[in-house]
């Protein structure tokens, strides 16, 4: 078998979930029907909550799988390159500014990547935390301006936001991963 029971528990249903949300947050976006940037924001947040909660019940009951700990991140960077890609196609948010966001996910992920094949884990930082929080807003907003256009300079004042914590945060876990593996040498 290749999943256990013990990790079929209600954190890693919860991110498969997620996973499951993604295809159906882009289709809602990019398909034009009355309504879609409320149905696409009630998609998104829910897949949003789901995060929280994943990890939440895993550490409060002990339930804290190998198969969480690799598709939670994987989760979540699915949800949020769907939506920030599909922001660029429907021309709410510029490419530059999204493929420096997603890049810095990929950057990070391959340093951790790198990190835990060399039995070092770099754990998630409060940056990256505040990334993710800046990220759920400015998908927010900026899926609610294309309907209600006062919101747009507040979408691209929270993308902005967004760039800083991803710039930041990313420096910040390359510093952590250079500082472990100076040591080493």
């Amino acid at each position: 078998m290749l999943v256990s029971r013990g990790e079929l528990n209600l954190p890693n249903s919860l991110t498969l979930f997620r996973i499951f949300l993604v295809p159906l947050l882009v289709v809602v976006l990019l398909t034009k029907f009355t309504g879609r940037e409320y149905v696409g924001l009630a998609i998104f947040l829910i897949a949003a909550i789901t995060d929280f909660f994943d990890g939440y019940l895993a550490r409060k009951y002990n339930q804290v799988t190998r198969l969480g700990m690799l598709l939670d991140p994987i989760a979540d960077k699915l949800l949020v390159s769907a939506a920030f890609i599909s922001l660029v196609e429907l021309q709410l948010a510029p490419a530059w500014m999204i493929v420096i966001i997603i890049g810095r996910e990929f950057a990070v992920s391959g340093l951790r990547s790198i990190a835990t094949q060399h039995g070092v884990t770099i754990p998630a930082s409060p940056l990256g935390k505040g990334k993710m929080v800046s990220q759920v807003i400015a998908i927010s907003i900026l899926i609610l301006g294309y309907e209600l256009g006062r919101f747009m300079f507040i979408g691209k004042v929270a993308l902005w936001f967004v760039m800083f914590f991803a710039i930041v945060s990313g420096v910040d876990y390359f510093m952590k991963f250079s500082r472990v593996f100076l040591r080493r040498s």
